[in-house]
């Protein structure tokens, strides 16, 4: 046989048995101790049951492990009836007036704070309360324990280097930590005008400068009446000037037409020329103007469509298109990397539908120019679990709440921007 007829032959061979091998089923393998107690007789098995029947892969436990049980999310404790109400006395010096409510069946203990407006200090604090310089910003903390069904009143007077400018003071109850806000409430103190003295006025017929136009005046109607009056006589005295016993003018000859005479072109062509400078002129200020009146370190809006910008302070509440909003407090923790900035802030919904907002639309800005949109994490975190973005406000309905942003850097954010809607203009709030 030729060595390549014998080595086809083995080869076939060889492929013939690995079909065999593949087609033959692989059969259990039976363990030694298995076979040993099949062996046994039936009697020598206990009487009493296994409690768990026996898996019958080895190896693998008699019951399946127990899976841990979904958990909802975590429903925040009611709030406590706490109200907050801030209003301005009619003072010299700015002075507010602070009451603090509890309208439950139980004590509560609170942490009331009052920002103070920049450039301001507090010269007079009732019973407990301290004043304390965060970051160029300026509040004031009492620590209350309110007893059930009971108001307490507290007091703040402050001093500025301009009295005479309007000053807004808002005040807030947080819970005894200080992190949970209950309710928050804002005053503006105006200065009282000052006593204006009346005088006597002086009658008409005294005053020189009366007197002189009333004879002025006279005077001007006297000579247009005589003007006037020798003007219609004219033609009676030429008719009678021209002999006795005439009556009325003869006829006179006809009058040659005369051509009527027109404009100069050396005055013409000027006055146009002067016109249309006029006219260029006035186009181009008017543009200037505009041109001027934009304010190129404005930041974007994104998609400002509805309604107009508003801006404002600490305290002021400032309505949008559907919202208005109130920022009562802004403070960061201190350091140069990662910190979070909360911001107390009042959401009224002032439209008659319900309305959403979103978090990514609420905006801090950086002394540089960037922004950061709220942490929605670190925000359900500072409200006890609840997302404040995931329900529709009612119309109506208002809810105060801490917004956080996380900032990196050493300088906190300079002012925020809130809005209730991609289209919407919203508001900008300076922060000191």
């Amino acid at each position: 046989m030729p060595a390549s007829t014998r080595h086809h032959r083995a080869l076939a061979v060889f492929v013939h048995c690995l079909g065999i091998l593949a087609a033959v089923p692989a059969l259990p393998a039976v363990a030694p101790h298995a076979a040993a107690a099949e062996q046994r007789p039936a009697a020598a098995q206990p009487t009493a049951a296994p409690s768990a029947a026996p898996s019958a892969a080895p190896g693998r436990p008699s019951a399946p492990p127990a899976l841990p049980t979904p958990t909802r999310l975590a429903v925040p404790p009611p709030k406590p009836p706490v109200t907050v109400a801030v209003a301005p006395e009619s003072t010299p010096a700015p002075r507010y007036r602070i009451q603090v409510r509890n309208d439950g069946s139980a004590p509560v203990s609170t942490t009331v704070r009052q920002e103070l407006p920049p450039g301001s200090s507090a010269t007079a604090i009732t019973a407990g309360g301290r004043a304390t310089r965060n970051a160029g910003s300026t509040e004031v903390t009492w620590r209350l324990r309110l007893p059930a069904r009971s108001t307490t009143t507290l007091g703040t007077t402050l001093t500025t280097a301009a009295p005479d400018r309007p000053l807004t003071a808002p005040a807030c109850a947080f819970d005894i930590a200080g992190s949970r806000p209950y309710d928050c409430a804002t005053a503006t103190w105006n200065a009282a005008p000052a006593p204006t003295e009346r005088t006597e006025e002086t009658p008409v017929w005294r005053r020189p400068t009366a007197l002189l136009a009333g004879l002025g005046g006279a005077a001007a109607v006297a000579v247009g009446g005589i003007w006037l009056v020798r003007r219609r006589r004219r033609p009676t005295v030429a008719a009678l000037a021209d002999g006795p016993g005439t009556v009325y003018p003869r006829p006179a000859a006809p009058d040659v037409m005369q051509r009527r005479r027109r404009p100069s072109t050396w005055l013409l062509v000027p006055a146009v020329v002067l016109v249309l400078t006029g006219t260029a002129g006035t186009a181009a200020w008017t543009a200037t103007r505009r041109v001027s009146a934009i304010d190129t370190d404005s930041q974007p809006t994104a998609g400002a469509w509805v309604g107009r910008g508003v801006a404002g302070a600490v305290g002021e509440p400032l309505r949008e298109s559907a919202f208005e909003f109130t920022v009562y407090r802004m403070a960061c923790q201190p350091g140069r990397s990662a910190r979070r900035c909360e911001a107390t802030v009042g959401v009224r919904n002032v439209s008659p539908e319900r309305q959403t907002w979103h978090g990514r639309l609420q905006r801090a800005y950086l002394p540089d120019g960037n922004f950061v949109s709220t942490d929605e994490q670190a925000t359900r975190f500072a409200n006890q679990g609840r997302d404040v973005f995931a329900e529709p406000m009612a119309a109506g309905s208002r809810m105060v709440l801490p917004l956080v942003f996380t900032v990196y850097g050493e300088k906190p954010p300079q002012q925020l921007e809130l809005r209730s809607g991609v289209f919407s203009a919203g508001v900008r709030v300076d922060v000191p």
